[in-house]
Parts: C-alpha cells; sequence; structure tokens
C-alpha cells in the first residue's frame, strides 16, 4: 500500500507526495471495517488544509466510483488528470477526459465511470459551498510582493 510522503512544513506551509499519477492506483483508503476503496488517497489533512479537502483517485478499465453521493454541505471540483470515462449528474450522463473539470452542488447525485482502455486518474477538491463572493476573486485576494525570489 503507497503512503502519503511528508516532504517539508514551515510556519506558513506543508508539502507531501501521493507519488507519481500512475502509483495513484496503490494508495487505499479503508472506509469502515469491511469497505476498502482501493487507488483512492485524501490529501487535505495532510498538508493541514483548512478550507478544503481533496482526494486523488484511480479507475481502472471497467471500474465506477461504486455509488451515487451527494453531500451536506460540500461542493466539489472533478478534475480529470488522465483517461477517459462518463460522469453522471442527477441522472445526466456525459463524456469527460484529460482536462474537464466538473463542479457539482451539494445535492448534485453523483458518480463517475471509466470507459476506457487505460487508468482514469482525477483529483477532487472539496470546500464549502456558496462562501465566495465578489471580494474573493483571486485578482484582488492576492498581494504581489516586492521581494527577490530565491531560486
Amino acid at each position: 500500500m503507497k503512503k502519503i510522503e511528508t516532504i517539508k512544513t514551515g510556519k506558513n506551509y506543508s508539502a507531501v507526495s501521493v507519488g507519481r499519477m500512475d502509483e495513484i492506483i496503490e494508495h487505499e483508503l479503508p472506509m469502515g471495517p469491511d469497505v476498502t476503496i482501493h487507488g483512492k488517497v485524501f490529501v487535505g489533512q495532510a498538508v493541514g488544509a483548512t478550507g478544503s479537502e481533496l482526494s486523488f483517485q484511480t479507475l481502472v478499465p471497467g471500474q465506477d466510483s461504486g455509488f451515487l453521493h451527494t453531500h451536506k454541505t460540500h461542493e466539489e471540483l472533478y478534475i480529470i488528470l488522465k483517461g477517459e470515462g462518463q460522469y453522471q449528474v442527477d441522472g445526466e450522463v456525459f463524456p469527460v477526459s484529460e482536462g474537464t473539470v466538473v463542479r457539482v452542488a451539494p445535492d448534485g447525485k453523483r458518480a463517475l465511470k471509466n470507459t476506457g482502455k487505460a487508468n482514469l486518474t482525477m483529483l477532487c477538491i472539496q470546500y464549502k459551498a456558496n462562501v465566495f463572493g465578489e471580494a474573493d476573486s483571486p485578482m484582488t485576494d492576492g498581494n504581489i510582493l516586492q521581494e527577490p525570489l530565491k531560486w
């Protein structure tokens, strides 16, 4: 079983590695006494994230996520990093492939299936819905510092 590796931590940051994208399949996520999801790893806690959770998952050809699910308060972004498949939300099914980004509101009934001939790897970012407003734009929230870079 693959483990998350801590690279470095400091006062205002932490860095971890889940391994190469083709190694995501080696992770295992225990969900209960008799349930383990192979090829899935949550990373938010490992990096100390305070405003979101994120996970990587790899589905082998023909595999689906196993169940429909919703959330109480979390919106999700699914980012397809490799492969191709179908995404289902509220009974609608559409194709997804590398570079596809799908946003699903908390109440959306969702699932993903690998319909390709190679592994499908995705990144899922979940965060509390309806908290960002106009004032939270990345163009107004960021500060460009007048300090030299240290490469």
